[in-house]
């Protein structure tokens, strides 16, 4: 990126008070290759620059090698690692924090004939079928969606639900994996 360009999207920031950056795919950043130094080097003007919070998500971003060689050291010393897992489903308060969850991306849904409530009603189904993945819970909403505006009826039925094949880590991970008691609380997985 030209350092004018580069220079102009920070006073744009600036101005408009960008207050968070969240940058997702991280773990796509290779150290190792020219690009992915430049995009390393970019990230650190940007956060140097702007008085902003940034949040890096990313998969594995340890294994990665994000945090390899003098570039990524830089990195590790300037951010704070969040590790997340899936949503637990033990205890009354992860269920309580699924269906919160469940809610929240049901009140998101452009169905006009959708009525609040139907996918609240089926926390266990839903993580079951996700095992508790906010991804994969993600991506069976909205396949649902797509479909229920596809057929015309504007609203999500389990059959709609039923129908959306997941992702391969959620199609092949184990259900009831572990004791649900003793989960950890709660985390999220893009």
């Amino acid at each position: 990126m030209a350092s004018s360009m580069i220079s102009g999207a920070c006073v744009t920031a600036v101005r408009l008070h960008v207050e968070l950056v969240l940058v997702d795919e991280i773990h796509n950043i290779s150290l190792a290759t020219r690009a992915g130094a430049e995009v390393s080097d970019q990230l650190k003007y940007f956060a140097e620059r702007l008085p902003a919070t940034f949040v890096y998500a990313g998969v594995d971003v340890e294994r990665a090698g994000l945090f390899s060689g003098p570039r990524g050291r830089q990195i590790a010393s300037r951010f704070t690692t969040i590790p997340t897992t899936a949503f637990a489903y033990g205890t009354a308060e992860q269920r309580a924090e699924w269906r919160a969850l469940i809610a929240s991306l049901e009140s998101t849904l452009p169905l006009a004939q959708h009525a609040t409530g139907t996918l609240t009603a089926l926390p266990d189904y839903l993580h079951q079928r996700t095992n508790g993945m906010i991804g994969s819970l993600s991506h069976l909403i909205r396949g649902a969606a797509i479909d229920a505006i596809l057929d015309g009826s504007e609203k999500i039925t389990k059959a709609h639900l039923d129908a959306i094949r997941l992702d391969h880590a959620a199609e092949t991970r184990p259900t009831g994996t572990g004791n649900p008691k003793q989960a950890r609380a709660r985390g999220a997985s893009a």
